[in-house]
């Protein structure tokens, strides 16, 4: 593999929201059924409380209490009781007041050819870099055709992350290049980026498959969620949802290509490659979007 993962220095970003962010979606995660107050979340996490839900709300556009009502599985369910949606038939409402939208993006999107996916990258050039992002550390990949893959990454796991990322494509050339990837960054977490004037563009390096399953997942709305079995319906294969799950976990683009917004047949989140926690997070900070 053409890779040089050694790090020059340390790109953890220092202060940022997320880890503790983090830390009270694992809190409100783990201990549901206590329903922990904001002071005791606090006093686990050695801040004030008022400072703590400052800066929750600061990141997460609501409060922690609002945030648990709007991304848990018990809330997703209750929304359908009470507005009395088919769950395998309509996209599962969390919180949604608006027609906002991920794909508000703007995304423009191509898919390399079959050839081109079976020799692995060969040929292939891609840059990437390490930068800051509302989740944690962001690696974004790009060609020169576009953005190729986002992935996440805690600290210390930077390493695990980009060969995570490179297995997918194991004879590409590796290039770091961080001022190369810094406005593909900029432009995947900063909504008030997302204009039609200068579309995102998307290359999606993927079997055929796949492609037409990361497709479908565009076209969800930001503040909703739906079942891989629709998401099977929308690419006309009904009886293939459990494929469409490992697609959908396959899936190179995280976030842009919305994947946190699939769920199981239950409804519940199920799980999600850079962590469940991680798509609490995301599901929460499009639901203060929106």
């Amino acid at each position: 593999m053409n890779a040089n993962i050694m790090l020059k220095e340390d790109i953890t970003p220092v202060g940022a929201d997320y880890e503790t962010v983090r830390q009270v979606i694992e809190i409100l995660t783990v201990d549901y059924r206590d329903q922990p107050s904001l002071e005791e979340i606090a006093a686990r996490l050695n801040q004030s409380p008022t400072q703590l839900q400052k800066t929750f709300t600061r990141w997460a556009g609501l409060s922690p209490k609002a945030f648990l009502q709007a991304v848990t599985l018990d809330h997703a369910k209750r929304l359908l009781r009470e507005e009395n949606l088919p769950l395998l038939e309509a996209a599962i409402e969390v919180g949604m007041s608006g027609p906002s939208r991920l794909h508000d993006l703007f995304v423009t999107h191509e898919a390399m050819s079959p050839g081109e996916w079976k020799v692995k990258g060969s040929g292939l050039q891609i840059r990437y870099g390490y930068h800051p992002s509302p989740f944690g550390l962001a690696l974004v990949m790009i060609t020169d055709r576009g953005l190729a893959g986002c992935a996440f990454a805690d600290a210390g796991e930077e390493t695990e992350c980009f060969e995570d990322m490179a297995r997918r494509w194991p004879n590409a050339i590796y290039v770091e290049d961080s001022a190369a990837t810094v406005p593909y960054a900029e432009r995947i977490f900063d909504p008030a980026r997302w204009n039609s004037d200068q579309p995102l563009r998307v290359v999606l390096l993927g079997t055929d498959f796949q492609v037409r399953v990361w497709q479908s997942l565009l076209k969800i709305p930001m503040g909703k969620a739906v079942t891989y079995s629709r998401v099977a319906q929308d690419i006309g294969q009904p009886t293939a949802s459990r494929a469409v799950g490992a697609a959908i976990g396959a899936n190179p683009i995280s976030f842009v290509v919305p994947c946190h917004r699939a769920l199981g047949k239950s409804g519940a989140l199920t799980g999600y490659h850079w962590g469940i926690t991680r798509k609490r997070a995301m599901l929460g900070w499009e639901t203060g979007r929106v």
